[in-house]
Parts: C-alpha cells; sequence; structure tokens
C-alpha cells in the first residue's frame, strides 16, 4: 500500500489543510509555528508504530475553540492509498477476483478509536467466486447466483447445507468472514498490510561509553536508556550482538569482533559524510578503571572514538561535534528501520537541525539512496539545505493564514494550509524556497558539467565564430560538451572558482595576459583552484609577450574585423601604418585599436563587444581560405584540441 494523498481537519491548529499529494519522499517546508509538526503527529494516529500514540487525546488534540461542542465522531483524517499487486492478490485470496472494486482505497479516522474503510466491493464476483470455490453444482447455483447481498446468499443457502457438503463449505467459508461480510475480511487483510507510521521528533544520540555488563542487566530488566538503545541499533546493524560480546573471553576474538564493527559502520558513515573524509570510528573493549565514574569503573566497558588520520590522533566519541554524533547516531538508528520496524512510512520532524549546509546535503542523499527505495518519507523543515531544489515537485509549503482587513486587524483565521505544489503568498514560507533555488541557479545556470572559464562575453563569441568556421573546414572545433561561462576579469575569477569549483564540476580557464599580471597567473595556476594542466593563457598560443583572445586574429586581420564592425570605408579606416598604432607600447592589438580611435572623433567608442558580436552574427568573414585567415584558425584550433584532451 502507497499513501498518495492526506487530508487533516480538525486538529490542534488544523481547522482544515487541504488535500495534499504525497510522495515516496514528501518535503514540508513552512515557518515556526506553521503547522507542520501537527500535521505529521495527525498523520502517525492512523497506525501509529507506537501503541501511545495511536489515539486522539481530547483535550490535547481537539481545537480548543470547538471544544465545548466535542464529538467523538468529528472526522480528522482522510487518507488515499494505491494498492499494488500484492495488496489486491492478498484481498483476492480471501473474497475471490474482482471481489475488490478498486486499486485506490479510502482509510478516515475521527476522534472515535476505529478507522473507517469505506470500501466498494463487486458482490456478484464474490459471490460467483464462493459458489466456484465451493464447487456448486449447476442446481445449487441456479437457485443460489442470483443473490444481490451475502446476507440473502446465506439464508438461501442454509436449507441447503445439511443434504450438500459443497454448500457447507460454501457457508465455512463466509462464517471465516468478520461478521459474514465481504467488505469486513477485505478490510482485515489491508488493515495488516497498511504501513505503520514511525514519527520521530527527537533524535537521540549514541553514547561513547557503554558499561556491557550494565546495558545486560538494563536490557534484562526493560529500561533501555533512548541514548543506550542507539548503541543496541550499532551493534545489531554490525552484526555483534550484545550478549555476543560479553561471552568473549578471547583477545583476538574479541579484536576481531569490534575491528569488524569499526570498518563496517565506519564504510557506512563515510559514505555519506562528506565534510572530513579522514575519519575512521574505532571501538575498543577495555575493563573498568578504578578511577573512572560509576558505571565505567568497573567490568568491560565498550568505548568509541573517532580517529582522525591528518592529524594521527583519536578522541572520544562524545567529544566530536555535535553534527558528526547527530549523523553517526542517526544512520545507525535508521541503518536498522526495514528490519526492526518493517513496512512504515517515516516521519521525520526538522532532521538534521544542527548540520551544516552540506552535511544536511548528505542527509538528503542518505534519505534518498537508503531510505526512499524501502519507505515513504515525510519530513518538515524550514532549511534551504533540506529542500531538494532538483525536485521541487515533492515540496509541499505548510502556512498558518490568517486574512487580515485593510487596516491591519484579525478578519479570520483560517489555521495551517498546506499548498500541493510549492506555491504560497507568505515571504516568510517561501524564504527556505528561494534560498534553495537561489542556490542551485547559482550552480547551474552558467555552468555546466565542463565549463571554460573564460574572462569576458566576447571571449565567448570569438571562441563560437571560430570553432563554428573550423567546423566548416571539418577541423577540430570546441567540444559541445564545454560550457564557456564569462567569469568578469582575472580578479574575479578565482572567487568564481571558490564558489563553483565544489560541485564537482570540471573546470578550465583560459586567461588574458597584460603586463605585471604575471605574478597573478602563477599564484593563481599553485592555488590548486583547478586540476594541474587546466589554466591556460592567450599567450600560450600567440606566442607574444601580452594578448587577448582578440590577438588571436593577428593584428591586421583584427583591425580589418574592426572595419568591418565599424563600418569605416575610405579614409576611415584603421590601418596599421597609423601612428597611433606604433606609438602604443603593448603588444596587445585591443591596446593599439583603443589608441587610434580615441583620436577619431568621427568614429565611436571603441568597446571590445562590437567586433565579437559582428563576427558572431557574420562568421561566413573567417571562411575565406588565406593566410591570416587560416593563420589565425590554427591558433583557435591548437585552443580547442588542449581543451578537448581535458575531457578524455
Amino acid at each position: 500500500m502507497k499513501l498518495e494523498k492526506a487530508h487533516v481537519r480538525n486538529f490542534r491548529c488544523i481547522e482544515d489543510s487541504g488535500s495534499f499529494p504525497i510522495g515516496q519522499v514528501t518535503c514540508l517546508v513552512g515557518k515556526n509555528e506553521s503547522g507542520k509538526t501537527s500535521l505529521l503527529h495527525a498523520l502517525a494516529k492512523l497506525n501509529s508504530a507506537d501503541p501511545n500514540l495511536s489515539k486522539f487525546d481530547k483535550e490535547r488534540d481537539y481545537p480548543r475553540r470547538m471544544l465545548t461542542e466535542y464529538n467523538e465522531d468529528t472526522e480528522v483524517l482522510e487518507t488515499t492509498w494505491c494498492l499494488d499487486a500484492e495488496d489486491i492478490a492478498a484481498v483476492e485470496k480471501v473474497i475471490g477476483p474482482g471481489g475488490l472494486s478498486s486499486q485506490i482505497i479510502t482509510v478516515r479516522k475521527s476522534y472515535a478509536p476505529l478507522s473507517i474503510w469505506p470500501l466498494e466491493i463487486d458482490t456478484n464476483k464474490v459471490i460467483a467466486w464462493l459458489l466456484s470455490e465451493a464447487g456448486c453444482d449447476a442446481t445449487e447455483r441456479d437457485q443460489l447466483q442470483n443473490c444481490s447481498t451475502i446476507k440473502e446468499l446465506v439464508a438461501k443457502a442454509e436449507p441447503l447445507k445439511s443434504a450438500s457438503q459443497r454448500v457447507g463449505t460454501l457457508l465455512n467459508r463466509i462464517g471465516q468472514w468478520r461478521e459474514g461480510r465481504p467488505v469486513l475480511a477485505a478490510i482485515d487483510v489491508l488493515h495488516k498490510r497498511m504501513p505503520k507510521f514511525l514519527y520521530f521528533g527527537s533524535y537521540d544520540r549514541m553514547n561513547g561509553n557503554v558499561s556491557l555488563e550494565s546495558l545486560r542487566n538494563a536490557v534484562s530488566r526493560d529500561d533501555v536508556s533512548t541514548n543506550d538503545s542507539v548503541f543496541l541499533a550499532f551493534l545489531e546493524f554490525a552484526g555483534t550482538p550484545l550478549d555476543d560480546l560479553a561471552k568473549l573471553d578471547k583477545y583476538e576474538t574479541m579484536k576481531a569482533r569490534v575491528e569488524a564493527a569499526s570498518i563496517k559502520i565506519s564504510r557506512q558513515i563515510f559514505k555519506y559524510w562528506s565534510q572530513n573524509r579522514h575519519l575512521k570510528v574505532q571501538f575498543s573493549i577495555e575493563a573498568g578503571r578504578p578511577g573512572d565514574p560509576a558505571p565505567f569503573n568497573s567490568g568491560n566497558i565498550m568505548r568509541t572514538r573517532v580517529l582522525n588520520m591528518l592529524h594521527d590522533m583519536t578522541v572520544p566519541f562524545d567529544d566530536r561535534s555535535a553534527g558528526f554524533v547527530w549523523f553517526f547516531s542517526f544512520l545507525v538508528l535508521f541503518s536498522q528501520v526495514k528490519k526492526n520496524h518493517g513496512n512504515v512510512i517515516i516521519l521525520l520532524d526538522e532532521p538534521g537541525l544542527n548540520l551544516h549546509a552540506k552535511a544536511q546535503a548528505d542527509l538528503l542523499k542518505f534519505i534518498n539512496e537508503e531510505l526512499k527505495p524501502h519507505h515513504q518519507v515525510l519530513y518538515t523543515t524550514h532549511s534551504p539545505f533540506m529542500i531538494p531544489a532538483s525536485d521541487l515537485a515533492s515540496v509541499r509549503t505548510v502556512e498558518d493564514v490568517v486574512k487580515y482587513s485593510n487596516s491591519g486587524d484579525v478578519e479570520e483565521v483560517l489555521g495551517t494550509k498546506v499548498a500541493d505544489q510549492a506555491l504560497s503568498t507568505d515571504k516568510a514560507t517561501l524564504f527556505p524556497l528561494q534560498g534553495a533555488l537561489g542556490y542551485e541557479i547559482t550552480q547551474t545556470l552558467f555552468v555546466g558539467k565542463h565549463t571554460l572559464v573564460v574572462e569576458g562575453p566576447s571571449d565567448i563569441l570569438y571562441l563560437k565564430a571560430a570553432s563554428a568556421a573550423l567546423g566548416r573546414r571539418n577541423r577540430t572545433t570546441l567540444d559541445t560538451r564545454w560550457t564557456i561561462c564569462p567569469a568578469g576579469g582575472l580578479d574575479k575569477i578565482a572567487a568564481f572558482l571558490s564558489l563553483f569549483g565544489g560541485n564537482d564540476l570540471h573546470l578550465a580557464v583560459l586567461l588574458d595576459y597584460a603586463q605585471g599580471q604575471k605574478g597573478k597567473v602563477e599564484a593563481f595556476r599553485k592555488s590548486k583552484l583547478l586540476q594541474d594542466g587546466h589554466v591556460f593563457t592567450t599567450t600560450d598560443f600567440t606566442a607574444l609577450p601580452e594578448a587577448d583572445v582578440e590577438d588571436f586574429f593577428g593584428n591586421e586581420l583584427y583591425i580589418e574585423l574592426v572595419n568591418a564592425a565599424y563600418a569605416t570605408a575610405g579614409n576611415n579606416k584603421l590601418t596599421v601604418s597609423e601612428a597611433a598604432y606604433a606609438q602604443e607600447p603593448s603588444t596587445r592589438i585591443v591596446k593599439k585599436v583603443e589608441a587610434m580611435m580615441r583620436i577619431r572623433p568621427e568614429l565611436a567608442v571603441f568597446d571590445h563587444y562590437t567586433p565579437a558580436m559582428w563576427l558572431y552574427q557574420n562568421t561566413n568573414w573567417l571562411s575565406q581560405d588565406e593566410p591570416m585567415r587560416n593563420a589565425s584558425l590554427d591558433q583557435f584550433e591548437a585552443l580547442f584540441k588542449k581543451l578537448n584532451n581535458l575531457l578524455k
């Protein structure tokens, strides 16, 4: 059975949540006091794994403004479920094929103890199956098959059972149903198959030191603390039961067991904990020391320590960061959920609150990879980093809606509402969504899996135009897997890489090279922001001491391009023979063109972008087979070959 929809009414702050869809993983996002926790509590009471949480409490749960008119028939929950093939088969085994009219069913619950299952049963098919299963002959069928209800069937069959064993078999089967009703028989089957709701509102942390003898005594008294229950879950996960540990009387056997536990849990934890992969969880069993506090001053003590392999030292588990201890305990506990609880729907209230943003992403990864394949998961959050920005369809906004008059007075209190999409008009409710979406956009909008970072937008146009021209000649083009992204200059590229480089992207850089930038470029290469061999300068391909991408064209060809872009003609054309050209000391052609156009009031002010855009719109300009264009394309092709090799 899979939960498809839920609708909560008349529960605490929730007057009418509205119906909202539920997926395999559903994120309920809203600000504090919006009613997120109440939603989970209401759902849990439908079929809680904890019997103490399965009933609605009149004083605690019934809306206070309606308490004087309390009615236990007041409906709280309406849930919609989709039955899978195994559910249908289990029901049909009891009431026959086609007996259940639909695989979509509704289950409701009010303040009364029992849930309500308004199933639709096809009585005609049930009766036909009963007659067939009992092996009734033609005469018996003629007498019984036209009944419109099971009650009518029983009334007609009773007089015949003494003369026919087959009719007796039919009645016996009906007698196995609760109250002799197929609908109740189907409900009994499905109720056993309905997932339990496992609610977690507090997250226990494992103790780093455990007295094995004291814990065994607590287990025998059924008095295990919540923190030690996590330790028991760990032992179960590691395949080392508590009783087995207590019986170990050989050093090597004991050492092998605890090392095996260390290896298994470390692999599981550091598969998901990306904050520091240079850690290893270690366990040891040691005799209690007289100077230690009770109960750790005698008997066998299981001690947990964390080895930092970078610093070659261990620290007690309890002294690690609160986030690591929480994450460790959560993974241990939830790695055993399927084994310990079976078919459950997991309800998590604000998980990962004290985790770093990246650790919250690790937690989401664990939920999706370890829990989602086996359980439906609903969790609440107000953290942008617990919102799956790549799957906003799974997000539901939760808002305590209040209508105000134009004067600002409260006009109507509507209570908690759940939007079936990630939509809301409340800015505070939307804030985590905006944060999550904004982060996702900054990581993906301008960059791809393979990103070539250049200094400005004109560089993109030149590279695109040159690649197109080379393609027309059946020569090497820039691989289409490269996404070209402008960073806005050398000084901004380092910040760009810091922002995007940690997102598992493959990055390369093409830098312009001007006088005085040698130190910056070398420092950039040594910074290890990029892999070795992924930093290129324009001087690597132009054989000039200074160069921009424009210098790939050579001086004469670039001046020809500028004349075309600015539509200069006759005496207005720029040439390499001009005094301003010769007097500009830089080898960078853009500097020379700037110098020439600066003293030409009849021409427009020069900017880098205009020639680049003109070329991008007139890529055939590079198609002519002549020496200057050929030399220019040779240099672009050399760059493209080096970049494409990085993809191998």
